[in-house]
């Protein structure tokens, strides 16, 4: 076996699991401490305001960076399938036809958005105090569409061969080039926001490069030749099932997202700046979660290819046990420390924002369980093939925040924007549980048959 690849379809499911989601759960808190760091350059060096620009159209980016990389992430569910089922001839077929499709995603998305970049951030009800700035980093931000998609769905091929390794090695040069490109950009050169837009839009550009520049010297098993790269249309359908419904996923639950956070916008600069802080740092500690779910589409993806109805089984509920020792850890980091995290991006004299950021945080802290859950159960039905099923999930994530945006946070204020996250993740799970329960009794009756 090529040492570049990893069969997830033998061996303990748990040091599988773990194996994989390492170096995921470690480069995407490496990506989120350069967000952190940005963040914290900008409300440091700038200013509140210039924090709070960063951080207005947050919701706006979940929405279309979510259906980009979602859709990304099913397009490599086929790919380990049928690497999981050693077809590998279909395998790089998928991948030339996954190529095809994203390039086309790339362009008419990037276009439409930085269109219509204005009107989005009045959508969000972007404070005007903040509104040129915030506009100046999210137009970068939609520039570089084109390279974020490219690096999730190289990495995703590289990951569907169930190797996490590399991606994370990349993400550790890029996260390395956009902190040097913050210093001579915002510090030196004085650019501002602007600064923080250019430089993640050059790192993202080199993290794809590194991931092409793998694929072609190391991972050659994946490149497509001769009638490989001709277009299917039978496995286009196929990527397009997979996944447009979990971009679709993302973006449903990203307007869920862009109701609070249009709620929490009219609450005030503070409450925009306090929101910015406490996603930043939640995002450090949530990614883990996210990670561990990722490793189980992969996980699942290749176990469903290779007819082993039974590991997948036992690697949910080894999942489940690594979140929940996980969950612990955060409780005895998150709940003495939320305030001295928070000041890393304000200076002490903002009392208001540290206090409301740390609340956030230690409120969304106590339903984690509830998160875990989520993605392991989310992803898992993906990795099976069934992306419109987990795709309902998303559908009760957003009745549940606008539920908060329209009736808890009129009435509790920015208390109730603390509570957008953890009713989302319960009204999923309420889904979820049961919909994995019975497509996994369904899947096992059709093995069965066979």
């Amino acid at each position: 076996m090529n040492t570049n690849v990893n069969d997830m379809t033998t061996g303990s499911p748990a040091r599988g699991i773990l194996h994989f989601a390492l170096p995921l759960v470690l480069g995407y808190i490496l990506q989120q401490m350069y967000q952190v760091i940005d963040a914290a350059i900008v409300g440091r060096w700038i200013g509140v305001n210039a924090l709070a620009a960063v951080g207005a159209s947050s919701s706006i980016n979940f929405l279309v960076m979510g259906f980009c990389n979602g859709s990304c992430a099913g397009f490599a569910i086929p790919v380990a399938q049928a690497f999981g089922g050693k077809d590998y001839h279909k395998m790089r077929s998928y991948v030339a036809n996954a190529v095809r499709i994203a390039v086309v995603f790339a362009a008419v998305i990037t276009l439409l958005t930085c269109m219509f970049c204005t009107k989005i951030l009045g959508l969000v009800n972007t404070p005007s105090d903040i509104f040129r700035d915030a506009w100046t980093f999210l137009f970068l931000q939609f520039l570089a569409i084109p390279f974020t998609m490219g690096y999730n769905l190289l990495s995703g091929f590289i990951r569907a061969l169930g190797n996490s390794k590399q991606p994370f090695y990349f993400l550790i040069l890029a996260s390395l080039v956009n902190i040097a490109l913050d210093v001579l950009l915002i510090l030196i050169l004085g650019m501002g926001v602007a600064g923080a837009g250019v430089a993640t839009l050059l790192s993202q550009a080199f993290a794809t490069v590194l991931c092409w520049l793998y694929i072609r010297g190391k991972m050659r098993l994946l490149i497509p030749t001769g009638e490989e790269r001709s277009y299917d249309n039978k496995r286009v359908s196929i990527l397009l099932n997979n996944g447009v419904p979990m971009g679709l996923q993302f973006s449903i639950t990203g307007i869920g997202i862009i109701m609070l956070q249009s709620a929490n916008n009219a609450l005030g600069t503070v409450c925009v700046a306090s929101f910015t802080a406490a996603m930043r740092i939640k995002y450090l500690f949530t990614c883990v979660f996210e990670n561990i779910g990722v490793a189980m589409a992969t996980y699942c993806g290749q176990n469903i290819g290779a007819r082993k109805l039974d590991r997948i089984r036992r690697g949910v509920k080894d999942a489940i046990g690594i979140m929940l020792v996980y969950f612990v850890l955060t409780v005895l980091i998150i709940y003495p420390f939320a305030d001295d995290m928070m000041m890393l991006f304000v200076k002490s004299g903002e009392q208001e924002v540290i206090d409301n950021a740390a609340m956030l945080m230690r409120i969304a802290n106590y339903f984690y369980p509830a998160l875990g859950l989520l993605t392991i159960f989310r992803y898992s039905i993906q990795g099976l093939g069934y992306s419109n099923l987990s795709m309902m999930s998303g559908v009760m994530e957003m009745i549940a925040r606008c539920g908060v945006s329209l009736w808890l946070v009129p009435a509790l204020a920015f208390k109730g924007v603390c509570f957008g996250d953890p009713v989302a993740w319960i009204f999923a799970d309420l889904f979820l549980i049961p919909a994995f329960l019975w497509l996994y009794h369904h899947l096992r009756k059709a093995v069965t048959a066979a």
